[in-house]
């Protein structure tokens, strides 16, 4: 493939985990809430469903970013770090090929569907634990493949092979499928266990090329040593006022990122859109994220990584502006479009502008750790604000028509929860706010100090 020429072997195979588990963010991500969405219609709750789900995103989030510390001290020791992405890279595929089952039960049946609605929500927790997990040593062994001067280009390069391959390649054979006329549930049930065999079958190259070069000894008692370490580390992290104010903006930004990657989908369905036409919109999205993957690729070559971060940032703050407004699948289209320009650039160059700060490669998955502890819990604050403000406008929806849960109909919630979502999107706008404004004004001090 011309395109990987000048790469490395082990650069290549750890950019093919990107086309791996890309699969998982998109089909299990985007697709996955919509069938919770139908699950839900059959149970009795009136709650959103969108706030169910955000809840849902949240808990899986909080437990990866409280562990995230110490899996990465974990994976420090020689010899770990594969064993410990092995073992979350399979915990996420199980977990995918468990989703496959789900449409194939009898949900429409009463008293079935809170049954199912449970499974669905627990195995996309597991499944999460396991993407997030894999993806904490995926994220250290950079350091491991490349150099500083390489890593902005090959972390880029890395999200454009998942956009070309597991974020396109997937989705595209459920709309075929779906055009063709097998029936949704049918192709709810192969997509899952597709996605299960692909994450799992393009895993293979970084198992057998990609080795962990930097690591710290396996001695008696280095648990322990290692364990306490990770206040030493924090506070290493806040002695470098670059790396702590980068941390911070980070943690606010890229829970934009997250939120609007992760509730894109039920927010269109709760606003009546067609899901086809979103799954389009979606497609559309993962093929042009190579392009601008590479368009990031030569303009952080001219510009740097962190002007590029910047502007993705403000790409985002657009985004949730005119998603607030969206009401029509046209509209979907355009914010799908806006989405795909800086999705793969502003996560890849934030993980290579971060690899490029730690001073002691040798404890990468340990610093790592603390990247992923910030990029989790950003991820619980999203998901569960965009929750709780749709569940308090709904609220105030159901009281300004004089309905309550108990006499809503399933047409008068649809109608409350349509307008509800647009605010709670709205409320992702805070937190760029946040995350931008460390970023431009307290972030370059910091930089030039140093």
């Amino acid at each position: 493939m011309k395109l990987l020429q000048g790469y490395t072997r082990q650069e290549k195979s750890w950019m093919m985990y990107d086309w791996a588990n890309s699969a998982h963010s998109v089909i299990v991500v985007t697709i996955l809430p919509i069938f919770y969405n139908t699950v839900a219609e059959y149970t009795g709750d009136a709650v959103s469903s969108m706030s169910t789900w955000g809840y849902a995103t949240s808990a899986a989030m909080a437990i990866v970013a409280l562990l995230a510390p110490v899996l990465g001290v974990f994976g420090d020791f020689e010899g770990w770090r594969k064993k410990l992405f092995t073992a979350f890279m399979l915990l996420g595929v199980l977990s995918c090929a468990g989703l496959a089952v789900t449409p194939m039960l009898p949900f429409t049946q009463p008293g079935v569907a809170e049954q199912v609605g449970l499974m669905v929500l627990g195995l996309y927790i597991l499944s999460t634990l396991g993407f997030a997990g894999a993806n904490l040593y995926y994220d250290s062994f950079l350091t491991d493949v490349t150099t500083p001067d390489r890593m902005d280009r090959v972390s880029t390069m890395g999200y454009g092979m998942g956009y070309i391959g597991g974020s396109t390649i997937p989705l595209l054979i459920f709309l075929v499928m779906n055009a063709v006329g097998v029936p949704m549930l049918t192709c709810l049930t192969f997509i899952f266990g597709f996605t299960a065999v692909w994450w799992l079958v393009f895993s293979f190259p970084l198992l057998k090329n990609v080795h962990q070069t930097s690591s710290i000894p396996r001695e008696k008692g280095a648990v322990g040593r290692a364990l306490r370490t990770v206040g030493a580390t924090l506070r290493e992290i806040c002695a470098h006022k670059d790396m702590l104010v980068y941390l911070l903006a980070y943690f606010f930004y890229i829970d934009g990122v997250n939120t609007v990657i992760h509730m894109s989908t039920t927010y269109g369905d709760m606003l009546g859109l067609d899901s086809t036409a979103m799954m389009l919109a979606l497609l559309m999205v993962q093929m042009l994220g190579l392009p601008f993957c590479l368009l990031y690729i030569k303009l952080s070559a001219r510009f740097g990584a962190r002007r590029m971060v910047g502007f993705g940032i403000c790409v985002y703050m657009f985004a949730c502006v005119f998603a607030f407004f969206l009401r029509s699948a046209w509209q979907f289209w355009v914010l799908a479009f806006l989405v795909s320009t800086s999705q793969g650039g502003i996560q890849a160059l934030s993980r290579s502008m971060f690899g490029k700060m730690i001073p002691d490669r040798n404890r990468s998955g340990e610093f790592f750790g603390f990247y992923d502890i910030f990029g989790k819990f950003s991820a619980i604050l999203g998901p569960s604000l965009v929750g709780f403000v749709s569940s308090i406008m709904a609220d105030r929806e159901l009281a300004a028509r004089g309905l309550t849960e108990a006499t809503v109909t399933a047409q008068q919630l649809a109608e409350v929860n349509a307008a509800a979502a647009p605010w709670g999107v709205l409320s992702v706008l805070l937190v760029f706010l946040v995350g931008g404004g460390l970023y431009f004004f307290v972030l370059p001090r910091c930089l030039k100090k140093d």
